[in-house]
C-alpha cells in the first residue's frame, strides 16, 4: 500500500519537487502562479512534479509560501536587480507605533522578539519639544562601513543599493556590527524555533538562519524580484513608510504614489546621522502636522 503523503505532499514536500524545475502543463492540467491561486486559496491544484508524479496542493498552502517560492541562489543575490536603485522613506509625522511593520517583519524572516530586524525608537529632539515615533532598521548605506571591515566577504553591496549578509560565509567575527554606526544587526546565538532546516537557503530570505551569524534589514530582495513592496511597506496600517527605485524618482506606501525627489524637497526630507558620510538610502521626513498625538507605551514594548 502506497503512502498516503506520497498522495498529499507536505509543503516542504511540494517545494523540494519543484524547486529543481518548472511544473509543467500536461493534459490540460495548467500550473497555477502564486497570485492567482489566491482568487482560490479554498481549492486545490494539480501540479506536475519533476519526477513525474501529478499531486494535488492546497492553494492556501502555495499562498502560506509566497516569500520562500524558488529563492535567489547565493550567486544570484549577490548580483542586484538590474536598472533598479531602491530607496525608502519614512515619514515620522504618521507613525504610531502600530508596530506591524515589526509583526510582518519577524513573521517573513522568522525572527524571535529578541533580535528585530527592525526598532522603533521613541525620540525627542530636545526637551521643549514633543517626542514621536521612528522606526529605524537597516539603512542600506552608499558607503557602508560594515562592508569594508567584512574580512570573508560576508557583508556586501549590490548594484542596486541593498547590502546583504551571506549566512554560509559569516564567520561570527561580529566586526560589522562594531562598524555599524546604527547598531542595525543582530546576532544569532540560537535557532528560532519551528525553523525549517530543509528550505534552500538565499541570502535574500536570510532563511534558514544560522547560529553563530550577523542579521540584519535586507529591504526584502525576494519580494522585490517579484515586482512586491517589502513586507514592512505593505502591513503598516497609516502608510508611513514609502518604498521605490531612485533612478524612477518615485516612492509608494501602497496607495500614494509620488515623486521622490518632490517628496524630500517639499517636507524637508533628511537622512540619520549623514554627518557621518555613510550615505545612508533611507530617507526621513519631519514628525510636522502629526496624524497622531503621541501616546506612551509600555515599557515592554518600547524601544530605547
Amino acid at each position: 500500500m502506497k503512502n498516503e503523503n506520497s498522495k498529499n505532499p507536505t509543503r516542504r514536500k511540494f517545494l523540494k519537487n519543484i524547486s529543481s524545475g518548472s511544473a509543467l502543463a500536461v493534459s490540460g492540467l495548467a500550473y497555477f502562479s502564486v497570485s492567482s491561486c489566491k482568487q482560490v486559496s479554498d481549492e486545490k491544484t494539480t501540479l506536475l512534479t519533476t519526477d513525474g508524479k501529478l499531486v494535488q496542493v492546497s492553494n492556501s498552502e502555495i499562498e502560506n509560501l509566497d516569500h520562500q517560492h524558488l529563492p535567489a541562489t547565493r550567486e544570484e543575490s549577490r548580483l542586484g536587480i538590474p536598472g533598479k536603485k531602491f530607496v525608502m522613506v519614512v515619514d515620522l509625522a504618521k507613525c504610531k507605533n502600530a508596530k506591524k511593520c515589526i509583526e510582518a517583519c519577524d513573521h517573513t524572516h522568522n525572527l524571535t522578539p529578541d533580535r528585530p530586524y527592525i526598532k522603533v525608537l521613541e525620540m525627542q529632539d530636545n526637551e521643549k519639544s514633543s517626542p514621536y515615533w521612528m522606526p529605524k532598521k537597516c539603512f542600506q548605506c552608499d558607503n557602508p562601513p560594515c562592508v569594508k571591515v567584512c574580512p570573508v566577504g560576508a557583508t556586501y553591496k549590490r548594484t542596486d543599493g541593498i547590502v546583504l549578509v551571506d549566512n554560509e560565509r559569516c564567520i561570527g567575527c561580529r566586526f560589522c556590527m562594531a562598524a555599524c554606526p546604527y547598531s542595525a544587526r543582530v546576532f544569532n546565538w540560537g535557532k528560532p524555533p519551528d525553523q525549517d532546516e530543509n528550505i534552500p537557503y538565499s541570502p535574500e530570505t536570510s532563511l534558514p538562519s544560522e547560529i553563530g551569524t550577523v542579521g540584519k534589514c535586507d529591504f526584502c530582495p525576494d519580494m522585490l524580484r517579484n515586482n512586491k513592496l517589502p513586507h514592512c511597506v505593505t502591513s503598516c496600517p497609516n502608510g508611513v513608510i514609502y518604498f521605490g527605485d531612485e533612478i524612477d524618482d518615485t516612492v509608494t506606501n501602497g496607495e500614494e504614489t509620488v515623486r521622490l525627489s518632490t517628496l524630500l524637497k517639499e517636507k524637508a526630507g533628511y537622512r540619520y546621522m549623514e554627518e557621518l558620510g555613510t550615505e545612508p538610502r533611507v530617507y526621513y521626513l519631519p514628525p510636522v502636522d502629526r496624524l497622531f498625538p503621541f501616546e506612551e507605551t509600555t515599557q515592554e514594548n518600547s524601544e530605547s
